[in-house]
């Protein structure tokens, strides 16, 4: 029997995805994971034989897929800032968005800092995305990240291990090791856990069921965290220095107001990410906590 064409294998994927409903891109990552090829090498090879191997796994994995099993969990990683992060049930998957806060914090230090050596926390580390980005994009960046979990930080040291990152890791809740080490930043960056426990039941399955929700959820209200950086920060970050946070869609200005309040001679900002959603916050320049 003659084999089928990549090109048949692809239309068959989509069309299971498309009849429930779900994403299609995900029958084009399975087989670029399965043959190891980019997107335009995939396009140039559409009418080369799909192997038979890769036709049952792609089976398998669609099947997976659709039970709720996220994909990067099934091909082992996700692409962040055009680099290659090994992903695991114990971090959450790092998404596009967080990009964006990684390229606010490398334009915020050139303009307070330019070419002095800093020292950079990343709290909540998970994969590792937001430090080992920073460490590679910034070579005068010294970056330590924390985390609580120790099986996230496993992943984390892999990541930056494959990536040739330097980047020091502690295991701690929030800013708790640099307080132990009376150790204090120029930068502190995190993407915490912000959604809110009442939002858990409407979350989709491949994030509910299948990611860390010690690095989702935030609370009732999905600020617990903000709240207790809020007595820690002070303590930990120098005179001069940032503080740059993700949040949740519609905490971006309470979250703004609570930097304000402990800070109030720094600068505070919202920001946008592409979607025009307010999820970034910053608190920039003069760190001290009287006036």
């Amino acid at each position: 029997m003659k084999p089928i064409t990549i090109q048949e294998a692809l239309r068959w994927a989509s069309s299971f995805l498309a009849e429930r409903e779900l994403e299609q891109p995900v029958a084009d990552w399975l087989i670029r994971h399965y043959l190891q090829v980019n997107r335009t090498e995939l396009l140039m090879r559409l009418q080369d034989p799909f192997e038979d191997q890769y036709f049952t796994q792609l089976k398998i994995d669609l099947e997976r897929y659709a039970s709720g099993v996220p994909v990067q969990h099934i091909i082992g990683y996700e692409e962040f800032f055009g680099r290659r992060f090994q992903v695991s049930e114990h971090v959450l998957i790092p998404r596009p968005e967080t990009e964006e806060l990684v390229v606010a914090v490398l334009d915020l230090k050139k303009q307070f800092f330019e070419n002095e050596q800093v020292q950079l926390v990343d709290v909540g580390a998970g994969s590792g995305a937001i430090s080992v980005t920073l460490a590679l994009e910034d070579p005068s960046l010294h970056v330590q990240a924390i985390d609580i979990s120790e099986n996230a930080l496993t992943v984390a040291r892999g990541n930056a291990q494959s990536l040739h990152a330097k980047v020091s890791f502690l295991q701690g809740d929030l800013l708790e090791p640099l307080l132990a080490a009376k150790t204090k930043m120029d930068i502190v960056v995190s993407n915490p856990p912000y959604i809110p426990l009442s939002d858990a039941e409407s979350l989709a399955i491949h994030v509910r069921e299948h990611e860390p929700h010690l690095a989702l959820f935030g609370g009732e209200d999905g600020l617990d965290l903000y709240r207790r950086f809020m007595s820690e920060l002070p303590l930990c970050i120098n005179e001069k220095g940032i503080v740059a946070f993700e949040v949740g869609v519609g905490q971006a200005e309470v979250v703004r107001e609570m930097l304000a309040a402990i800070f109030p001679l720094a600068e505070t900002e919202v920001k946008h990410d592409i979607n025009g959603k307010e999820r970034m916050v910053f608190a920039y320049g003069d760190m001290r906590v009287e006036k």
